[in-house]
This record gives structure tokens, sequence and C-alpha cells, in this order.
């Protein structure tokens, strides 16, 4: 499978993607990452800049379409922010004479890692548990939103052994979404302090998420560290320590 490395994660949090690598490769799956692949282009065009952002589209299509032909089953998204992008490269570019086919391919592809980490015997994979440990779990809008996937990372950490605590409000958005907490900033700090309010009421050892924008906007006010969800689960299978 492919990886999305991205532009923001693997700068500021590039632990998340390394332990990815290590949970696959101990579910039997061999990833590689695209040379010159990068930015997904979400960020330009949610902004408007839509020719910069097929740019970037263009350039990772280049970047993973020989893997692709060589039989790449899948390309893997850590950053729940960026797979809704990829996952509609084939609408953005599909007026593309060039890239439509490709970008329609490629959207085809696309994962977010917990669809393809709930395809897996995790359970058989495990050494051992969680042992209880209580953590609270904040699902991006571009998980719950954009992707429309919910309950998948709750039932993985699940059997994993944590215990998740609810999560007053839990579809309401952190403040973080892309740039906004920079363009706007006030609205962003309130929706912030309201989410980690309700992510810390049951005062959890830690708190798990699926996007580098959520965990970097949380982590320098939580009072407890707030971490991607697979970086939980790889510590309690063998194969990937």
């Amino acid at each position: 499978m492919l990886l999305l490395d991205g532009c923001v994660q693997p700068a500021l949090a590039p632990a998340i993607n390394d332990a990815t690598r290590r949970v696959l490769d101990a579910l039997g799956i061999s990833t590689v990452i695209g040379i010159n692949a990068g930015c997904c282009g979400a960020v330009s065009f949610h902004l408007g800049a839509a020719d910069e952002a097929r740019d970037f589209m263009r350039r990772n299509i280049d970047a993973w379409w020989p893997h692709v032909e060589a039989g790449a089953e899948a390309i893997v998204v850590t950053a729940s922010g960026c797979a809704p992008m990829v996952k509609d490269y084939g609408h953005a570019l599909v007026d593309d004479p060039r890239y439509a086919g490709k970008a329609a391919r490629i959207s085809d592809l696309a994962r977010d890692i917990s669809e393809v980490i709930a395809t897996e015997p995790l359970e058989n994979r495990l050494a051992r548990s969680a042992g209880g440990q209580t953590i609270a779990f904040h699902s991006p809008c571009t998980l719950q939103h954009g992707q429309r996937i919910t309950g998948v990372v709750e039932r993985l950490l699940g059997q994993a052994g944590y215990q998740l605590q609810p999560v007053a409000d839990d579809h309401l958005c952190c403040g973080s979404a892309g740039t906004y907490s920079i363009l706007q900033p006030g609205l962003s700090v309130k929706l912030r302090d309201n989410k980690l309010a309700a992510l810390q009421a049951g005062e959890p050892a830690a708190i798990a998420t699926a996007n580098i924008g959520c965990l970097m906007h949380m982590s320098g006010h939580a009072k407890v560290p707030v971490r991607h969800w697979i970086e939980f689960l790889e510590p309690l299978i063998p194969e990937a320590r």
C-alpha cells in the first residue's frame, strides 16, 4: 500500500506515520511513500486556490501512479483532514483530460488508516491489553462528517483494551479546521476550550485523535497528552515495536 506522507505531519509529528508503518508491517502489509509526493492540496483548495490545489493533486498522482500500475492495493492516509481531499481527486480533476481517469482511480484507492486496520484481525496480533487505561477520543470533523466514519476507531481502541470516556457533544469541532485557527482565532479558541473541557471531563489519562491539525491545536492546552490513535495501538503489537 502507498502511504501519504503529507506536508505538515512529517514536519511536526513524524512518529505518526512511523508508527503506522510498523503496525501495518506487523499485520503483513508493506507500505511505500511515493518519491515527490507531498501536500494533498486540501489547504489550498479550502482557501479558494483551486488551481494550486490541482497542481498538488497532479504531482501526487504522478508520484503514485507507477506504484498503482505495479499493483498497490490502497493509498493509506493517517491525517483525517487529508483523506477527504484524496478521496475527492476524481471529482476535482474530472475536467482534466490527462488526469481524470487516473484521479478517479486514486480516489477509489484512498483509505483512511482506520478503514485499513478495521479489516485486519487486530485482536490476534495484540500481545497484551491496554488494561483498561482510560482515554478520550476526539473524532475530527473530517473523520466523522467528511468521511462519515463513525465508531470505527473507538471499536479498535476498545478491542485493544482501552476504556473510552464518554465525550459530550462529540460531534462538534475542536476549532482547528485547517486554517480556521489562524484566520478566526477568537472563535477557534472558544471551540478548542469547549472541546477540551468535554474531553477531559472524565479525567482520562490521554486524548486520542485522528488528525494532525486537531492534535496540534489541542496539545499545547490539554492537561494530558494528545496523540494520534495509531500510537496507542503500536505498543500493544510486539512485531510493531
